[in-house]
């Protein structure tokens, strides 16, 4: 009889991870088994083996499959559980696809029509980055480029190296609707790619998940931070384009930052124009970043970038939003037959809606936030939980009319383009455009020129290539600024740059407008002007004044009760018995916050205040999480990317 260290798929113990199971036959580590778990069954992973026990051990049901997962995924499972402190059941179930025990129609494979691959040569630059990216020692390599300078190419010359030595190669990206583009140039040169996303359904994420497991040659996968966990043999490579971005930190359990797992199960390259603060530190500690300062094509077009203020109300005479510079540009693009981006990173007509008799403001019965209104629908939506309401006519507390919607988003710059030029084609692009009209699924028509104007949030700024844009106006570049936390100036940063270099590829001279309250703050200058140097110079001084990442470790304790009252006793205690431990085992290096509400304090679930916790060293960060009492009421984030 064998007897095997396994990690079920459904939580039984809080402070237990694996259960011993025994087999008649011989298995490996790796191997997906049916097991019971009480009067259940479930999926679990081999872990390892082990010794007899000295109490009664429960049968392994059924082998799911021969072929174990390979080694990274191993590895993966229990770096999570031990880095993150999270069960070792929700990583097995983020490993796994759901309905792995389901029996599926065998499926037929989708012949797909390869286009072919458009050879662009590697300029000296891309030459010298690549050669010093397989000369690096280093497991983690940050290869900073600016936008246009040819990283794609870059990572499909890696690619194709790691395919040449059977190994396979993960592509991971912010997410699948906002990357065709990169994902037509692997195609066009890779066979064997597969992606994955959630807009797949069960049975084909199942399909192509079994696909990558039961694989003998070298595959290609690409998809979001999840990709992470396809079961492909002999990985060789991960790479991670926008590596700025987010997305890549799952803030649901089992929480972690991909970029951080990436690098523990293979050599990572970290490719964005925008890098974190905290990636360049650490990369430029190593030795490990590769620089690209050049356009990958050499132009003769220029770039002027204009800031305005727009407290300069003079500069407004045409519209109160879009400054009569830009409604110039705009102008001047069509005339020429050419295409404007307008960005602003809020979506809706008015995030604001208020009584000015008595103050009243329309906030979410479940969230208690304020609710955007959306005029083409006229409702009123909550951007968090999705609730919508009547647009009120009157205060439901004064009986007064004068309700007044203030700010603007998407939908209302959409209009008054539709004003300001009648004849133009117009595209938006947010949350709220019909499946059916997002920029994914129209892209051609987009690059193409089919649209005069495209006015969008974040997602036009992430990676597309828009040949005909000469007009591109930033509507409150500086609206990020004013929230409350630490990583608001890297993000405002990374947007404002992003989305200029969507005009700035050398296709067309361009005229860039940057409409701010704040034109001078050293932020707004430095992404006008590229200087990521004097920007991560910048930022890096706060944060060692602050003692924020990099200098430290975060964990964030969030308590949440139906009370106020129940809420600030309950985080008071923990903030004295943190206090005490933390004194008791001589930590001197640890700075732990007074209880504080949370950004968002009240919802319909309670009342929320939270604690964050800075530490030099991890395993004091550790110490103080592994003494704390676990009840339904704490929640927990370690290396949090934001404090709200």
């Amino acid at each position: 009889m064998n007897y095997y260290l396994i990690a079920p798929a459904k939580p039984f113990h809080e402070t237990d991870n694996m259960l011993t199971y025994a087999s008649e036959l011989p298995l490996k580590n790796g191997q997906i088994v049916e097991i019971p778990l009480g009067k259940q069954t479930t999926i679990g992973i081999v872990v390892k083996n082990t010794t007899k026990p000295d109490f009664p051990t429960k049968p392994i049901a059924r082998v799911l499959y021969d072929q174990p997962l390979p080694k990274q995924i191993l590895k993966a499972l229990t770096w999570l559980a031990d880095y993150y402190r999270c069960p070792m059941s929700a990583v097995v179930q983020a490993i796994l696809p759901r309905g792995i025990t389901k029996k599926r129609r065998t499926t037929k494979s989708e012949s797909k029509e390869h286009s072919i691959a458009v050879e662009n040569p590697l300029n000296i630059a891309q030459k010298r980055a690549i050669k010093e990216i397989l000369a690096s020692s280093a497991n983690t390599t940050l290869l900073h480029g600016i936008t246009g300078s040819g990283k794609t190419n870059i990572y499909i010359e890696l690619a194709k190296q790691t395919i040449a030595n059977n190994q396979s190669v993960i592509l991971l990206v912010p997410e699948i609707a906002l990357t065709s583009q990169l994902v037509q140039n692997f195609e066009s040169h890779f066979q064997n790619v597969i992606l994955l996303h959630s807009e797949q359904t069960e049975a084909v994420r199942h399909h192509l998940w079994e696909k990558a497991l039961l694989a003998t040659e070298p595959q290609i996968i690409i998809g979001p931070r999840s990709a992470l966990f396809a079961p492909v043999a002999n990985l060789g490579l991960i790479i991670i384009d926008e590596a700025h971005e987010p997305s890549y930190h799952q803030d649901q359990n089992p929480k972690y930052s991909a970029l951080r797992l990436a690098a523990i199960m293979s050599k990572t390259i970290l490719g964005s124009a925008t890098p974190l603060v905290s990636d360049y530190y650490i990369c430029k500690q190593h030795n490990a970043i590769v620089e690209l300062k050049e356009l990958a094509i050499k132009s003769d077009k220029t770039t002027k970038i204009s800031v305005i203020d727009l407290k300069n109300r003079p500069d407004f005479t045409r519209s109160h939003i879009l400054s009569n510079q830009l409604i110039s540009g705009i102008q001047s693009s069509l005339d020429q037959h050419q295409q404007s981006m307008v960005f602003h990173n809020r979506r809706g007509t008015a995030p604001l809606t208020i009584c000015n008799h008595c103050g009243w403001q329309a906030l979410c019965d479940n969230c208690f936030l304020p609710l955007i209104l959306h005029a083409d629908k006229y409702e009123m939506r909550c951007h968090t939980c999705g609730r919508k309401y009547p647009v009120p006519t009157a205060c439901p507390q004064c009986n007064n009319t004068t309700i007044h919607h203030k700010g603007f988003g998407t939908k209302l710059i959409e209009e008054e383009l539709h004003r300001l030029f009648p004849n133009a084609n117009i595209a938006r692009f947010d949350a709220d455009t019909n499946s059916d009209q997002q920029l994914n699924k129209i892209y051609d028509e987009v690059h193409a020129g089919n649209y005069d104007i495209i006015v969008g949030t974040q997602m036009i700024a992430k990676g597309f290539d828009f040949p005909k844009i000469s007009t591109l106006g930033v509507v409150q570049a500086d609206a990020g600024l004013s929230l409350p936390d630490y990583s608001s100036e890297e993000r405002t940063y990374q947007l404002i740059t992003q989305v200029i270099g969507r005009a700035n590829r050398g296709h067309q001279n361009s005229n860039i407008f940057i409409q701010s309250f704040q034109p001078n703050h050293p932020i707004i200058s430095y992404a006008t002007t590229s200087d990521y140097v004097s920007f991560y110079k910048y930022l890096l001084q706060k944060r060692k004044q602050s003692a924020l990442p990099p200098y430290s470790f975060l964990l964030k304790l969030s308590m949440t009760y139906k009370t106020e009252k129940s809420t600030i006793q309950n985080i008071q205690k923990l903030n004295k018995k943190i206090i005490q431990f933390a004194q008791k085992q001589q930590l001197q290096q640890v700075s732990i916050t007074p209880p504080m509400p949370a950004f968002h304090e009240h919802t319909n679930a309670g009342f929320t205040w939270q604690i964050v916790i800075k530490a030099k060293s991890r395993k004091d960060i550790l110490a103080i999480f592994d003494q704390l009492d676990k009840n339904p009421h704490l929640h927990f984030d370690f290396d949090p990317i934001t404090l709200l």
